[in-house]
């Protein structure tokens, strides 16, 4: 069952006045400076309500997605626990959880046993380290249900940054399912393999031109016209610079460029995310398998 949760954005402020013709958008308002607002609401699936249905004593999986752009998000459902089998792609150590965070752009997969009394049951997703909490519901209905959902929906954490990180942290990649991983260093033997680099992302949020933009050390990334991986391949120039953005923040000018960082086959890099803005932020390195150490 795919559970995709969302921030919801108005297409215009409810104080603009309904005789201007321009719409106003999200995309205009960062245009003229102005940071990204705080969320109307958060949605589950693209809509106010949903239900899901299932049959009683049988176990389903939901995959659970932030596609929100700015608050993560606890989920949870009511009187039933979340088995996580899976995060990003890589299977976990399979604990049980009464609710999961669930960070912006990060994907999970849980196991969820139907085993309580017949009825219907909350589905709650609600935003986490915001001063005010939005709340997203849905209904986990038994097929055998004659009871509608009922009563407060179940509370969630909502500021507790310690809770969230001490959750992380227990997140274990199981390493015995799925297939070997061909490491040339030797499987399994993370804490004797040498470093070849260090990187160090610090992430900002300047004003390029007089707008809004975010950047990793200094550089504010845009998209070329030709593919990176093709004009890797076909060595196509002026399309990307290795030296385009550094290894290490610096203090100089933020600019627009086509950030890419060099590095070689089978290289163990460190890198190390550095947050000096007052604000989370979530982090995602698609295709490849990193750890957490510090």
């Amino acid at each position: 069952m795919p559970s995709k949760a969302s921030n919801w954005y108005p297409a215009w402020p409810d104080s603009m006045p309904a005789r201007l013709i321009r719409p106003f958008t999200l995309q205009q308002s960062l245009d003229s400076g102005k940071s990204l607002p705080f969320p109307d609401g958060v949605l589950i699936n693209g809509q106010a309500q949903n239900t899901f249905s299932g049959d009683q004593g049988k176990t389903y999986m939901f995959r659970i997605s932030n596609v929100g752009l700015s608050t993560s998000l606890n989920f949870r459902i009511q009187g039933h626990t979340l088995k996580l089998v899976e995060v990003e792609g890589s299977h976990t150590i399979q604990n049980i959880y009464d609710s999961l965070d669930v960070h912006v752009g990060q994907s999970v997969a849980v196991l969820v046993t139907l085993n309580q009394p017949p009825k219907d049951y909350y589905i709650v997703a609600s935003t986490r380290f915001t001063r005010s909490v939005l709340t997203a519901s849905a209904v986990l209905h038994y097929s055998n249900s004659h009871t509608t959902v009922s009563g407060p929906l179940p509370a969630g954490p909502t500021y507790q940054i310690h809770w969230s990180m001490q959750q992380a942290r227990t997140f274990r990649w199981n390493l015995t399912a799925s297939a070997a991983r061909p490491i040339p260093q030797g499987s399994y033997h993370y804490g004797t393999i040498p470093l070849k680099k260090t990187i160090v992302l610090a992430n900002s949020a300047p004003l390029i031109n007089g707008k809004q933009h975010y950047a990793v050390n200094s550089v504010s990334y845009i998209n070329s016209d030709t593919p990176l991986k093709l004009a890797d391949y076909f060595n196509i120039s002026g399309i990307f610079n290795v030296d385009s953005i550094q290894t290490l923040p610096s203090n100089g000018p933020t600019y627009l460029a086509t950030s890419v960082i060099q590095s070689s086959l089978h290289d163990f890099t460190e890198v190390v995310f550095q947050n000096n803005e007052n604000a989370i932020q979530s982090w995602h390195l698609d295709g490849y398998d990193f750890w957490v150490v510090g």
